[in-house]
């Protein structure tokens, strides 16, 4: 009878240990809206969704003066956003359902590419066009970018096949495959390899692409493969940090693989160049943003953004240094999107709509992300040139639970933006708890 009271006691004292952590949690939260009453900002935003895997409900939509003024969200996800000239917006997109034109694949099958949206449209925001092509599942095979160029051709970033590619009328016109540069399995498409999830193109012939699984960015020249690597593989001891699930792996058997640091670049999105010698990255497995000046031939932190009106930041996949000197940074696990100075300050917070809370990607407008944006140095000074570099500081999550918080939030999108590591560790302390407990109670009845 004392053991069964004992575990009743157990379950009792678990249940309250939960109640406990969720409450404090949601009343110490801070606020994530700071917007300015005066401010006539506008902020396009990019949202993989809502649903389980944070597919489902995905959105393109306008942020203005701390309210969202319109919204189309006819796709699974969307993810990179930008307004091109004419006042349409091209968003990055994947979308499961098609019954044609699925290639190798049974319908209903699942496509990615991109779409133009026109906000002004008759009855509301409406996709206008669409370039898509089948892959074989809706989860690490999307396209997360597409850039018009000036040639008229389309760039996009391709997961499934491992490449970036331009596209005129619907036809390929050139393409570079990973493969040629990284240590490739026998079908690029049967495993989420590389992850390649972003590519910018820096002039006419120079691409910067992220190659998120091996933490590294690689400049490639159109008609020469890659001339630069930002976070080149030094050391074995890295390779850990890409060897992970279904990722980079020693295929050819010569004990090498390209994997860079992970305390450089860890599992990056979304890089913007600077200039010769700059590069800003939201910088994703490490939860934080990152400015890297090249020194002596190494690329080394100068500017780090760990924690941003009193949160640290989970989990970004964008950062834009935009013209007056600020960065707008894409706070994917904190769903927000903020604008934060030099220092530090947050001077505009919106949370993200609730129906589509999973940012991906956003832009200010009308300048976008620009090539060629301000520098800071370690103190946050502006630099037109050359830079010191900085030491980035420690943050404060529970280590080893990172990872698993995210993967914990893919399956509940749901879970507010607060619940961190401390407590998910003590979410799983109570369950354990509660199962012990009720197991010992059960037995004893």
């Amino acid at each position: 009878m004392a053991r069964a009271t004992r575990g009743a006691a157990l379950v009792a004292v678990s249940l309250l240990l939960l109640a406990g952590t969720l409450a404090v949690g949601a009343a110490t939260a801070p606020e994530r809206g700071i917007a300015d009453d005066t401010a006539t900002n506008d902020t396009l935003v990019g949202s993989q969704g809502g649903g389980p895997g944070w597919h489902e409900r995905g959105s393109v939509y306008l942020v203005r003066g701390g309210e969202v003024a319109w919204a189309e969200g006819s796709a699974d996800s969307y993810f990179d956003v930008t307004r091109l000239p004419n006042g349409s917006v091209m968003a990055g997109f994947m979308h499961s359902g098609y019954e044609a034109g699925c290639g190798p694949y049974e319908p209903p099958c699942t496509k990615t590419g991109f779409r133009i949206i026109d906000p002004d449209a008759s009855g509301g925001p409406a996709v206008t066009g669409e370039y898509a092509f089948p892959v074989r599942t809706a989860k690490n095979s999307e396209t997360h970018d597409v850039e018009r160029l000036p040639s008229g051709e389309y760039l996009l970033s391709d997961m499934e096949h491992e490449r970036i590619f331009t596209v005129r009328d619907g036809e390929i016109t050139w393409q570079w495959n990973a493969s040629s540069f990284y240590d490739a399995p026998p079908d690029p498409t049967a495993r989420d390899w590389l992850h390649i999830n972003d590519v910018d193109a820096l002039n006419d012939t120079h691409y910067l692409v992220s190659v998120r699984n091996a933490n590294q960015l690689v400049v490639v020249e159109r008609g020469a493969g890659v001339v630069e690597v930002v976070n080149a593989d030094r050391a074995a001891g890295n390779d850990d940090s890409c060897r992970s699930s279904t990722q980079l792996h020693d295929f050819d058997g010569d004990g090498e693989i390209r994997c860079g640091n992970p305390e450089v670049l860890d599992h990056q999105h979304n890089p913007q160049w600077l200039g010769d010698g700059a590069v800003l990255v939201a910088d994703s497995d490490n939860d934080r943003v990152v400015e890297l000046h090249r020194e002596d031939g190494r690329w080394t932190p100068a500017w780090t953004l760990e924690r941003a009106g009193g949160i640290e930041i989970h989990w970004p996949r964008d950062a834009d240094r935009l013209d007056n000197g600020n960065t707008l940074v894409t706070d994917t696990l904190n769903k927000r999107v903020f604008e934060v100075t030099p220092n530090g300050t947050v001077v505009w917070s919106t949370r993200t709509p609730s129906d589509s809370p999973i940012p991906y990607e956003a832009e200010r407008l009308p300048e976008g992300e620009r090539v060629g944006a301000v520098k800071y140095d370690a103190s946050g000074e502006q630099q037109p040139g050359d830079t010191d570099t900085g030491t980035a500081t420690p943050s404060g999550g529970v280590p080893g639970l990172s990872l698993l918080l995210v993967g914990v939030k893919a399956v509940a999108p749901w879970l507010p933006f607060w619940f961190g590591e401390p407590h998910l560790l003590l979410s799983l302390l109570s369950g354990g708890g509660v199962v012990v407990g009720g197991v010992d109670w059960y037995r004893e009845r």
